[in-house]
């Protein structure tokens, strides 16, 4: 009887490309579903440390929606680190101006705060319309 359990390699991990489309969805649901495609928990070969997951391409980032009031409450804050360095920016005029950064951000919370979690957000492609550059990797619809 072999009692030995299964471990994935780096080299025998296939990669695929999956394309979200954020239009009418809430920006946390479509931030989580892109966070479980880059870490791979979609696949049952998942291993804490390797980066097992796939490409995702997230359109329509222009047209994701925050529910509730945040659009006009919640405010993207960065301190340059001096004394009075605080600044604020709406998130009403973050998302009118680079929507896909602020999608890019919500992803990158979600995901390990190490070099395992940077290499993962390289995966991401984030496009605030329709179009993308990528139909040569034939890239499959997630829906969810």
């Amino acid at each position: 009887m072999n009692n030995t359990t299964y471990s994935v390699k780096a080299k025998e991990i296939d990669k695929k490309w999956y394309i979200i489309d954020a239009e009418n969805k809430p920006l946390g649901r479509v931030a989580s579903e892109a966070a479980k495609l880059l870490r791979g928990k979609h696949k049952p070969t998942y291993s804490t440390h390797l980066d097992c997951g796939d490409y995702v391409i997230i359109l329509n980032s222009d047209k994701i929606i925050l529910t509730g009031n945040k659009l006009n409450d919640k405010m993207y804050r960065h301190h340059s680190g001096y004394a009075g360095g605080l600044k604020e920016i709406p998130y009403k005029d973050v998302m009118k101006n680079s929507s896909d950064k602020a999608v890019m951000k919500a992803v990158k919370g979600m995901l390990p705060k190490n070099s395992l979690g940077r290499d993962m957000l390289t995966k991401l492609r984030v496009f605030k319309g329709n179009e993308h550059d990528h139909e040569a990797q034939k890239p499959e619809i997630w829906n969810f």
